[in-house]
């Protein structure tokens, strides 16, 4: 999959060969079963090229990486102390790469239809009336 994800476009068995024959030897079979494997499980969609396969991604390798978090996550009985342990294993960069995704996040507002809905954010959707809604104080 990381060659697949480093040509970013679709590529054919032996382009993959060729590249990673430049770092050790490796059958033309090897390759194209590894790629026929990874299209059966829905990692790669192919599409034909003459006699060949062009392969691509289904999805990027960020989305993969957020996949696999998400399903370890799911694995805790106690998500948040599961979060503190793994803040606890970031290198200072993966500390900062989370606080700009962070940062990044939050320029979004909550998908109405999820589970954060009920909660109050900046902008609720309803339009500004410069009224104060009863119990409240600007």
């Amino acid at each position: 999959m990381t060659r697949v994800w480093q040509w970013n476009r679709p590529v054919t068995v032996r382009e993959v060969l060729l590249d990673l024959r430049s770092e050790r030897e490796i059958a033309y079979t090897t390759v194209m079963t590894v790629l026929d494997k990874l299209h059966r499980k829905g990692w790669l969609r192919r599409e034909r090229a003459g006699r060949a396969y062009r392969y691509e991604p289904v999805s990027s390798r960020e989305a993969y990486t957020a996949a696999l978090m998400n399903d370890a996550w799911a694995t805790s009985d106690n998500p948040a102390a599961a979060l503190v342990h793994f803040f606890g294993l970031m290198s200072p960069e993966q500390r900062e790469a989370l606080r700009d995704a962070l940062r990044v996040a939050a320029l979004f507002p909550p998908d109405p239809a999820g589970p954060d809905s009920a909660a109050e954010g900046p902008d609720t959707g309803a339009p500004d009336t410069g009224e104060t809604p009863p119990g409240t104080t600007r």
